[in-house]
């Protein structure tokens, strides 16, 4: 029997928080992250099940390849940054924000039919589903309104194979010339092409903006497809209404290949100021916007489609409960330099193997990454499974009708992976 490749995508929908959520015993000064189960129903695309997920996919090993070499250089301090080595001041802007509280899910109406409405979204209740993700009620809500202190960027889920970037408008200069960026929470800088002769993407000329102002600081940023270098540079700087009059930026005048050839002409960093390498005192937009106490609450969620370009949003100061799958679950941040959580272990078909890692929830990478010996303990409990050495270290093969249940233990509470999640597609086409 032909086999399917298996290696775990990341979790596509997560929100993120200064404080903890109401129900838990926290400490309300700390940054906490939360996460959603990846079991989720598609809106256009009815129940998934193991039957239809991998049916046209076929194994293409050029994009995990790639991200496989080079999500270690963008990494590469990450060891130093978690034990305080090299960060840049905390600042701490979420002082002054009273505790966030999340829509209680339990207000939700739950229907029976599956039927789709233009005015509502339609979510799976993860409590009622078996093990595969099928069955289960219908949680149907209205979408959340806009509220004072809260604004949407709407994102481009930029496909690819793996739905590998996701990038939205952000507006620049005294003229509010419009660029499209990369929405990344594993890394902490804003970059844009300023006056850049290599760019082959829409660049900023600096000269049009009356609140532009450059500096001689260089700064050169390192990310695991390519790099970017430049000078460091203060602007206005806005998402919608959300605006900051002196942030800090790297003005690009050279992009590598890598990431000359994408979509985006800049990237916003969402993690926390303290690893910025433009500066050794930025201060993220995010960590701006709650130090003037521009948002309604210390918080920005992000939801993050499959396979659909429309769709996705950054909600700053805000966290839509019809975005989620069930209950919003609350991890204290490790280190506050990534959205840094614990991780306990891994469960395959009910059997867990513990674990002692921090890991980082990162938008700006498509693919779950385990040490080797771990990787390889967790695909030893699949029936079938072998290292695929024809691809090179670090991919997994199972067989086709394994159908494995498998979960991440993130801070002792296990989170199901979908088989859409999980595996990248079968081997070839007559894999069955």
């Amino acid at each position: 029997m032909s086999s399917q490749l298996a290696v775990q995508l990341t979790l596509l929908v997560f929100s993120l928080s200064t404080h903890a959520s109401p129900t838990q015993n926290r400490d309300p000064a700390g940054f906490l992250a939360g996460t959603r189960s990846s079991w989720m129903r598609p809106r256009d695309n009815g129940t998934i099940n193991a039957s239809n997920v991998t049916a046209v996919r076929i194994f293409n090993p050029d994009v995990p390849s790639r991200e496989l070499k080079s999500v270690m250089i963008k990494y590469a301090r990450a060891a130093k940054f978690l034990n305080g080595i090299g960060l840049n001041p905390d600042t701490h802007p979420e002082n002054g924000y009273p505790q966030f509280h999340p829509p209680n899910p339990s207000t939700f109406t739950q229907v029976t039919s599956a039927s789709d409405a233009s005015d509502t979204v339609n979510v799976t209740d993860t409590a009622a589903q078996g093990s595969q993700g099928s069955g289960g009620s219908i949680i149907t809500v209205t979408p959340v309104a806009a509220e004072p202190g809260t604004v949407r960027m709407p994102l481009t889920d930029y496909i690819g194979d793996f739905d590998v970037m996701y990038y939205g408008p952000m507006s620049f200069g005294s003229k509010q010339s419009v660029l499209q960026v990369d929405v990344d929470t594993g890394s902490a800088d804003l970059w844009i092409p300023v006056n850049c002769r290599n760019c082959r993407n829409t660049g900023y000329r600096s000269k049009g903006s009356a609140t532009y102002q450059p500096s001689t600081d260089h700064c050169t940023i390192s990310y695991g497809t390519g790099q970017v270098s430049g000078t460091v540079a203060v602007d206005t700087v806005a998402v919608g209404a959300a605006s900051v009059s002196k942030q800090t930026l790297c003005a690009v005048s050279k992009v590598s290949d890598d990431l000359n050839t994408e979509p985006n002409s800049g990237l916003l960093g969402m993690a926390f100021g303290t690893i910025a390498q433009a500066s050794n005192t930025t201060t993220t937009f995010f960590e701006n916007l709650l130090e003037k106490k521009a948002l309604a609450a210390s918080v920005f969620s992000v939801h993050m489609t499959r396979g659909k370009e429309e769709g996705s949003e950054v909600c700053f100061g805000c966290y839509d409960p019809t975005k989620v799958v069930g209950p919003v679950t609350w991890n204290d941040v490790v280190s506050r330099s990534y959205w840094s959580i614990a991780m306990n272990g891994t469960s395959v078909n009910g059997t867990n193997s513990a674990v002692d890692l921090i890991a980082a929830v990162d938008t700006g990478t498509s693919l779950i990454y385990l040490p080797d010996r771990v990787a390889a303990d967790f695909y030893a409990l699949i029936p079938g499974s072998a290292p695929a050495v024809q691809y090179g270290a670090g991919f997994y093969t199972y067989p086709c009708d394994a159908l494995p249940s498998v979960s991440l233990i993130l801070s002792g509470k296990a989170y199901a992976i979908h088989p859409d999640d999980f595996n990248i597609g079968r081997l070839d086409a007559d894999s069955a």
